[in-house]
């Protein structure tokens, strides 16, 4: 549910705009751009993060802390993709909830709770990196300490459902014109609960786990950079550390911009309005914004894993296992001895200088 159509059937007197002007907001143009991108995160990030689930998942046992973050992204973002066709088809048919009360609670439950944990799985999967480089016996994850491992683990993910909780609980089925799903706090605390929502939307996702991720990330370029001559790194693994925090801020700094500026004219009524062509714009680029930040499941896969040559190795040999053994007798003389073992690949640990060879 976006702004757009809260607004629409807001009883706020501050919703200036509602009244005040009228929107020439091309429908078809939102209703087919939208549609598309969903379409696209859908094939592409559905394929990419079951086979990261699959491929990490023999390996779960290693003693790699940043493996163990790995898995919980992209199960975060699987949970995320599977809920995308209920989106698809309320595009389609003009924002229209065609799914009773149940799935309209439990979809945007899982979208915020994505919202929150991939973002904090992220950070604490940069900082499990630098400590693994400076400090190896103050990492999060200790191999000796499975049960530290799982609470940490808990933890976050408890606090991300607390905060999609928050959310959740104002959103229901309305009938209308049209049934429709809506996020309709209490009258009587709209406008806190908005600013509240606001705040803890930009804190908790957005500005903490980016500090935190571009903080570490310089960090660890850093250490790579003053590593003896010898054991330095490709100057590709530094620029790639660079890209984890380009990617993460591109796909949510535009989000997040967009609802800053919509929530300046909802919180501060009695200041000077944007113009309706301006609000026009934002509800337009509201839509697209929201979408477009769930690139990130597309892009995580690729970023974390499918760069590593160790996973595309450990992807090679996962496949190869289920191959039947008549099938590779006539290519097994030409193979390295490894090539077809399961799990094959390097054992997972820490000292990679980059987040994609997690395998290294």
């Amino acid at each position: 549910m976006s702004l757009e159509e809260h607004g629409n059937h807001s009883d706020n007197d501050t919703d200036w705009y509602l009244h005040d002007c009228t929107f020439h907001l091309n429908k078809d143009a939102r209703r087919i751009t939208l549609f598309l991108l969903y379409l696209v995160v859908f094939v592409v990030g559905l394929l990419e993060n079951a086979l990261v689930i699959w491929v990490n998942w023999r390996r779960r046992h290693t003693a790699s802390g940043v493996l163990f973050c790995v898995i919980n992204v992209s199960l975060s973002d699987l949970m995320m993709i599977l809920v995308l066709p209920f989106f698809m088809m309320e595009v389609t048919v003009g924002d229209v909830w065609l799914w009773g009360h149940f799935l309209c609670k439990v979809t945007n439950l899982i979208y915020m709770l994505n919202f929150y944990s991939s973002s904090f799985f992220l950070a604490l999967m940069t900082l499990e990196r630098y400590l693994s480089l400076s400090r190896p016996s103050a990492v999060c994850f200790p191999a000796a300490n499975r049960r530290r491992r799982w609470l940490l683990c808990g933890g976050l993910w408890l606090t991300s459902f607390l905060l999609a909780l928050l959310e959740n609980v104002h959103v229901d089925l309305v009938q209308w014109d049209e049934p429709g799903c809506y996020l309709i706090p209490e009258h009587s605390l709209t406008t806190a609960w908005y600013e509240l929502f606001f705040f803890l939307n930009l804190a908790c996702q957005f500005l903490g786990p980016a500090a935190v991720i571009v903080t570490f990330n310089v960090l660890i370029a850093r250490a790579i950079r003053s590593a003896p001559q010898g054991a330095r790194p490709p100057l590709r693994e530094t620029r790639l550390v660079h890209v984890y925090s380009l990617v993460f801020v591109a796909c949510w700094l535009p989000y997040h911009l967009v609802v800053t500026l919509l929530m300046t004219s909802y919180i501060n009524p009695n200041a000077d309005h944007y113009s309706c062509r301006t609000m026009d714009a934002l509800y337009f680029l509201y839509g697209l914004t929201q979408n477009l930040s769930l690139f990130h499941c597309v892009a995580n896969p690729v970023l974390y894993n499918f760069l590593s040559k160790d996973f595309r190795s450990d992807l090679v040999s996962a496949v190869a296992s289920y191959i039947p053994k008549e099938a590779q007798t006539g290519t097994a003389a030409g193979s390295p001895p490894d090539a077809a073992g399961k799990g094959g690949g390097k054992p997972a640990s820490d000292v990679s200088t980059s987040h994609s060879d997690v395998g290294s």
